[in-house]
C-alpha cells in the first residue's frame, strides 16, 4: 500500500450539517474547481468538503502517483461513519473506485463525474494534449479563448489550478500508470454508484463498450449530460446540478 499524504480541504455548509460529502477533482486541476457541487450542496443543507490531490493545488508533493497511491490519500480522509457521499471527477473518480471498493464504510453512496476508469490510447493522447495545452499558457485569457463559455470562476481556478499543479506531478500520473485500468475495482463496488457521464457526441471518456461493461455492476447506474464534455459541471452547470440532485433522489 503506498504510503498517504494528507490533503488540504475547503469547505461549503455548515460544520453541524448533517449529512456529509468528499469532492474530489481531476487531472490538473484543484478542489477549489469543485465549488458547483459545494455551493448546490451547501444549499441543500449538507456540509461539503473538497480535497487537493497529491501534486495538486497545495497538497503535499510526493514521488508516487500511481491511482492507487491517490486511493491511499483519500481512504485516509473519512468522515464519521463514513461520508454519506463521495463526489469525484474523472482521475478522482478512478482513485475514488478503488478506495470504495477496497473499504466499503468509507462511503455509503457515490457519485462519479465522467470517471477515468480505463483509458484508451486515443484518450490518453487526448487527456495529454489538453494538459500540456494548460501548463504550455496557463493564464486567465488562454483559458477563457478554449473555454468561452464558462463561469468566471471556473475560468481564474482552471488557471490557477495549472499554476499550482507540479508538472512533473502530473505527467507522472501518465507515465506511472501504463495501464490505467481500474475496472476490475469498479466490478467490486458494493455502495449505490451513478456515473454522471458527458456527452459522447462532445468528448467523454466513459462511454460506449466501458460504460456497458462498468454498468454490469448492479450497484452502478448512469445518466448522461446532454452537450456537456468531459467537466460536465464547468459546461453545462445548471443541467449537471439537475442531473446530480435527480441521481440523489
Amino acid at each position: 500500500m503506498p504510503s498517504p499524504v494528507e490533503l488540504p480541504r475547503l469547505s461549503w455548509g455548515a460544520a453541524s450539517a448533517p449529512r456529509r460529502a468528499l469532492l474530489v477533482h481531476g487531472l490538473g486541476s484543484n478542489g477549489a474547481l469543485m465549488w458547483r457541487y459545494g455551493v448546490a450542496l451547501a444549499d441543500a443543507g449538507w456540509r461539503a468538503e473538497a480535497v487537493d490531490l497529491r501534486g495538486h493545488g497545495t497538497a503535499p508533493r510526493a514521488l508516487d502517483y500511481t491511482i492507487d497511491a491517490y486511493a491511499a490519500d483519500l481512504a485516509e480522509v473519512r468522515a464519521d461513519d463514513g461520508w454519506d457521499l463521495v463526489v469525484a471527477h474523472s482521475l478522482g473518480g478512478a482513485a475514488a473506485t478503488v478506495a470504495a471498493a477496497a473499504d466499503a464504510a468509507w462511503t455509503h453512496r457515490l457519485v462519479l463525474v465522467d470517471p477515468a476508469i480505463h483509458l484508451s490510447p486515443r484518450d490518453r493522447d487526448i487527456v495529454r494534449a489538453s494538459q500540456e495545452r494548460a501548463f504550455a499558457d496557463p493564464s486567465v485569457t488562454a483559458v477563457r479563448a478554449e473555454h468561452p463559455t464558462w463561469h468566471p470562476h471556473d475560468i481564474e481556478l482552471k488557471a490557477l489550478s495549472a499554476q499550482q499543479a507540479s508538472r512533473w506531478a502530473v505527467e507522472q500520473t501518465s507515465a506511472q500508470n501504463a495501464a490505467w485500468d481500474v475496472r476490475e475495482a469498479a466490478a467490486r463496488l458494493t455502495v449505490p454508484t451513478h456515473v454522471l457521464a458527458a456527452d459522447p457526441a462532445v468528448y467523454s471518456i466513459f462511454r460506449g463498450a466501458l460504460a456497458e461493461e462498468v454498468l454490469g455492476n448492479p450497484h452502478v447506474t448512469m445518466s448522461v449530460v446532454s452537450g456537456a464534455g468531459h467537466s460536465p459541471h464547468r459546461d453545462r452547470p445548471e443541467n449537471t446540478i439537475a442531473a446530480f440532485f435527480a441521481a440523489l433522489g
